[in-house]
């Protein structure tokens, strides 16, 4: 095999790679988006519970210091429906609670995904430039028949396909990219 040869089907492998590489990172900003949306309506459903509850946790404390403050001069009628109507209010309480521990538990799981997604990025960013560098290389060594320039794009090319390969596994996670 001539040197123009491996050079062009290496270039030909490194487009390859480099287009998977772009994939991937599509891939993972559409998901970590709709992860997002998915976990910011559910937390907007989480506020709500928290309203809920805390609204029908005033409302019964209201209700009780008006059944201690002028129980005794109820009719026995009014007395019986204030107390209805307190274990309703103390149903619906309860009812928002678990709800919102519903909610939560449904919410923690998208956050999560939205995270792995996210951190995802910044590999297949560094993934795409040592690529296009590879390229680049490779192309400049096929035109100065530079035999250094041609092993510089294939160390670039490998180090790249790493990048990429981490952003679709997230194998090893580098602190500065988080």
């Amino acid at each position: 095999m001539t040197f123009t040869t491996r050079i062009v089907l290496t270039i030909l492998i490194v487009a390859t790679l480099l287009a998977i590489s772009s994939l991937g990172q599509n891939h993972a900003a559409k998901e970590m988006l709709f992860a997002q949306q998915q976990a910011a309506d559910l937390r907007a459903s989480y506020q709500s519970q928290v309203i809920g509850e805390h609204l029908y946790k005033t409302n019964s404390l209201h209700m009780e210091a008006d059944l201690l403050e002028r129980g005794p001069a109820m009719s026995p009628n009014i007395r019986k429906l204030y107390g209805a109507m307190l274990k309703d209010m103390k149903a619906e309480e309860m009812r928002y609670r678990e709800g919102k521990k519903d909610v939560e538990a449904e919410a923690i799981p998208r956050e999560a995904k939205r995270d792995r997604n996210r951190a995802k990025g910044p590999y297949f960013n560094v993934a795409a430039v040592l690529l296009q560098i590879s390229i680049i290389m490779a192309s400049i060594s096929l035109l100065s028949a530079s035999l250094r320039l041609y092993y510089f794009s294939i160390g670039s090319a490998a180090l790249g396909t790493l990048f990429m390969l981490n952003g679709f596994s997230l194998i090893f996670r580098l602190p500065f990219f988080h």
